[in-house]
């Protein structure tokens, strides 16, 4: 990697997420063509094709040589390999958008070796700009289209507090997590019953978090995470391009990420099931592990 110009990819990816948000805007949710995938819940709109087009046109033209990974034209059994690739989600809360509630995204990852290396996630409705470049820390340039600090935007660096609180345990946490579009099946049924036991009471075996938290925006919750607005981030069933953006935010600002199925401490970008945890000064391993022991003997099953 020492070959790579990471700025310079992150610069890029800044620019085309800029232009991506605006097509994102000039849509009106109300009258594109809409389409399902999976089911009804499985939203595919003629903007996030026309987003992915643009990025995939921008970033090949730029670097021709890498790999490009796409939501809206991923072929199953393509895998993120260890060379360079950008892994893009043209539209992140595809739900959200076409309710036009103002979460939804641009996620814009790049990755070697496998691994999260630059990360950029745009939410236009916002003008929020998260950013990160591996061994640069992370960051969020807010209000920069809006014109806030002469169009330069209020830039602070991730996570939000200099001194972050411990991780004391699940009982104090906010944790996000995500239903899917997957609504039967033994996933579903790890899920609610996972849900279920973060919620209750401790009397009833509950961890009784302070609350859980639905973004509906895999790329939104790691940024949420990053800045320490989340404490954890629990999820299965989405795809590396839905996580690989945000995984370098919160990797930077001193978060982790380990499988969301208990025992793997090294999940790959392509895992399909998280658990990602903020920054501490200490907690985070006992965390996890806290976790895990509620899901305890139950698995989520998602093919790569």
């Amino acid at each position: 990697m020492a070959d790579l110009n990471l700025q310079e990819i992150h610069d890029t990816l800044v620019t085309v997420a800029h232009e991506a948000g605006r097509m994102i805007l000039s849509a009106n949710p109300t009258d594109i063509e809409k389409g399902t995938k999976l089911n009804s819940t499985d939203i595919v709109t003629e903007t996030d094709k026309a987003v992915e087009a643009h990025v995939s046109a921008r970033l090949s033209q730029a670097y021709p040589s890498f790999a490009f990974i796409g939501e809206e034209t991923y072929k199953p059994g393509v895998e993120v390999t260890a060379a360079p690739t950008f892994i893009v989600d043209p539209i992140d809360g595809t739900t959200n958008f076409v309710h036009s509630f103002p979460q939804a995204c641009i996620s814009l990852g790049f990755a070697v070796d496998r691994e999260p290396a630059v990360g950029v996630v745009y939410n236009p409705y916002l003008d929020q700009l998260w950013t990160a470049i591996r061994g640069q820390g992370a960051h969020l340039t807010q209000g920069a289209v809006w014109g806030v600090e002469g169009g330069k935007g209020r830039r602070s660096k991730l996570p939000f507090s200099k001194n972050p609180a411990p991780l004391e345990g699940l009982d104090t946490s906010l944790i996000a997590v995500e239903w899917g579009s997957l609504r039967d099946g033994v996933n579903f049924e790890v899920k609610t019953e996972v849900f279920k036991r973060l919620a209750a009471s401790k009397e009833t075996g509950g961890a009784m978090v302070h609350q859980l938290r639905s973004m509906g925006s895999a790329a939104l919750n790691l940024c949420a995470v990053a800045a320490g607005q989340l404490d954890l981030y629990w999820e299965g069933g989405c795809w590396a391009w839905d996580v690989c953006a945000g995984w370098a935010i919160l990797t930077e600002a001193g978060g982790i990420v380990v499988d969301g199925n208990p025992g793997n401490w090294n999940p790959t970008v392509d895992g399909r099931k998280y658990l990602a945890v903020r920054g501490a000064p200490r907690g985070q391993k006992e965390i996890v592990e806290e976790f895990w022991k509620v899901i305890g003997d139950r698995r989520m099953e998602y093919e790569s």
